[in-house]
């Protein structure tokens, strides 16, 4: 049977890039997103290029009847899922309380309750076989505290914590589970969140999916824990143990409020 590697939110940004790298490395892929029409063009485009089979699941991850169907389908092992890439997440900016509700709930829904029960839901298979592997995307955020950014950023921080463990507690039984720290990447990403990315380029380098992918790839055959692409964000990754948590807040706040929508 065909072992696919599964990615949510692959209809651009890092998902994109990563299901062309796993393409190009000659995976199966089973392409998950809430746009039908998108996937089936870059499903085309994929088949075309690298000559593999590339499966797509139309899935809102923030409705829960559609995960469930697609949770219940993994379940029982349609398809069989050999690697599982779960970066489908979003962000909201400006200050937590004047932010709707619907779209912080959701956030959650998507970058921590989706990711958590398809972790569960392919963990467990994996775990029965005694083989596979699962990536997780967290952020350098994740790393920090994030006023103007506190949700997302506490999303990223369940996920990199979430991995660490998962990976101690998988090993002995065959999974590999890494984690993706990626700094700022260019992507449609920071326009769904508010942020005025222009202005963050100033003040920061920015990778592209693309560079962000091939690193990630490559990091994986080699089993690494937490990947942080790019010495930048290595030191980015380190800065928040160098000083008081009390500055940091306020760096970290300064730089996110000054991007934010509601800034």
């Amino acid at each position: 049977m065909t072992a696919y590697t599964l990615i949510t939110g692959a209809s651009s940004g890092i998902g994109l890039a990563l299901a062309a790298a796993f393409a190009a490395r000659g995976d199966a892929l089973l392409l998950v997103a809430r746009r039908g029409e998108v996937l089936e063009q870059i499903a085309g485009r994929l088949r075309a290029c690298h000559k593999v089979d590339v499966q797509t699941r139309i899935c809102d991850l923030a409705e829960a009847a559609q995960l469930d169907r697609l949770c219940d389908d993994l379940a029982r092992g349609t398809p069989e899922i050999g690697t599982l890439v779960n970066n489908a997440g979003f962000a909201t900016s400006g200050a937590f309380v004047d932010n709707a509700w619907h779209e912080e709930r959701e956030l959650i829904e998507v970058n921590v309750t989706a990711l958590a029960r398809l972790c569960h839901v392919v963990g467990r298979r994996m775990a029965a076989a005694g083989r596979g592997q699962i990536l997780n995307v967290s952020s350098i955020s994740g790393m920090m505290p994030g006023p103007w950014m506190a949700n997302y950023a506490a999303a990223k921080a369940y996920v990199l914590s979430l991995s660490e463990g998962l990976r101690e507690e998988l090993a002995p039984r065959g999974v590999k589970v890494s984690v993706l720290c990626p700094g700022t990447t260019r992507s449609p990403f920071f326009a769904r969140a508010g942020i005025d990315l222009d202005k963050l380029e100033k003040e920061a380098l920015v990778m592209t999916p693309q560079d962000v992918a091939r690193i990630t790839v490559a990091a994986l055959e080699r089993d690494t824990a937490i990947i942080v692409p790019r010495w930048y964000n290595k030191i980015l990754a380190i800065t928040p143990r160098l000083g008081p948590r009390w500055l940091l807040r306020r760096v970290v706040g300064a730089l996110y409020k000054g991007v934010a929508r509601t800034a």
